[in-house]
């Protein structure tokens, strides 16, 4: 099967950062899908893979962890596909990942595809879905339901709302809680797009955040999501957070965090990382196949719509180093996503 892999952790500059190779196709067993691959997406953590984890060089490291695929055999424990079926997941960050024509994949992480989405446009979304859901609804406990009126005294702050995963938690914040959602991002075209997502404020977090606060007259705010720069931004978080609040992030800190800055006002700290349940095979880690059939029936029932910012192409090792460097620039507007080996 077609493939692309890297061998070493090189720039995305380097030709050899990510080479188009040749590889057996895996054969399932227990509660394995085996998938022919459609379409994927490129996020972050594939190139925070690609720079910092050298794979044994007698096995080149898959990345791709969000795909739109159809079952073609499964495993003999399987109760949940069968073959034919279309679906979409972003995997197992312990496993190869889904940028091969063929995967193994779990079927507790594994959801319908919706019907009414295109390829591409479905591969845009499961990764960045499953973290936003999880910051909801497991790390912030926000209660889950739609048309809920909005709680003037309920202010979530999403810090980086324009990128993968704030561009499907704006809208799952605004279809299924009754939080009054205020935005950050930083240029116009960033801001406008926000703002079609249902975002109630947008504020630029390149400037003061507290200043910008008042100036949309808006009180402290009871719950952040903070999705990039955390670093950089927590001081002023803590400053403009309500006592008692709830803080959630996902990024990675390059010096740490001063969490006792966190104390005077009781504010808890909630991290997330979608891969836990399937990294530690935790006794609940159907729940993603769970919360992505749900997300699926509210892209069909025109609730959501995707996040699929620019079509790269097939998937081949030139496009991915171009997706790579366009994520790693900082820039990405919604979802790159890929579709189809040639």
């Amino acid at each position: 099967m077609k493939a692309v892999a890297y061998q070493h952790c090189l720039p995305i500059q380097e030709l050899k950062s990510l080479l188009d190779i040749e590889l057996p196709t895996p054969q399932p067993a227990g509660r394995d899908l085996l998938v022919k691959v459609a379409a994927v997406s490129v996020n972050p953590v594939d190139t925070k893979v690609r720079k910092n984890r050298q794979p044994d060089l007698a096995h080149p490291g898959i990345l791709g962890w969000d795909a739109v695929a159809e079952v073609v055999a499964t495993g003999d424990e399987v109760s949940a596909y069968r073959v034919g079926d279309k679906v979409w997941y972003a995997g197992d960050l312990t496993r190869p990942g889904s940028n091969a024509e063929y995967q193994l994949v779990d079927e507790r992480i594994v959801g319908h595809k919706p019907k009414s989405l295109s390829n591409a446009e479905a591969a845009a979304i499961p990764l960045t879905a499953i973290t936003a859901w999880e910051l909801l609804f497991d790390c912030l406990e926000f209660k889950n339901h739609p048309s809920q009126t909005k709680d003037p005294e309920c202010r979530l702050l999403i810090v980086g709302a324009a990128g993968g995963v704030g561009s499907i938690l704006t809208q799952l914040a605004a279809q299924l809680t009754s939080a009054t959602i205020i935005a950050t991002a930083s240029r116009p075209e960033s801001q406008q797009w926000v703002k079609t997502l249902g975002a109630d404020h947008v504020i630029d977090h390149s400037r003061p955040l507290r200043e910008e606060l008042e100036k949309a007259g808006i009180g402290e705010i009871t719950h952040v999501i903070s999705l990039t720069h955390t670093e950089q931004h927590f001081a002023e978080l803590v400053e403009v957070m309500a006592p008692r609040g709830k803080l959630a992030l996902i990024d990675d800190p390059e010096n740490g965090l001063d969490i006792m800055l966190l104390k005077p006002k009781s504010i808890s700290l909630h991290w997330e990382m979608m891969f836990t349940r399937s990294m530690y095979q935790t006794a609940d880690m159907d729940k993603q196949r769970e919360l992505l059939n749900r997300v699926s029936s509210m892209f069909d029932q025109g609730i959501l719509k995707s996040t699929l910012g620019e079509h790269y192409g097939s998937i081949n090792a030139t496009s991915l180093r171009r997706a790579h460097a366009h994520i790693e620039s900082g820039k990405a507007i919604g979802k790159i996503v890929l579709e189809g080996f040639n």
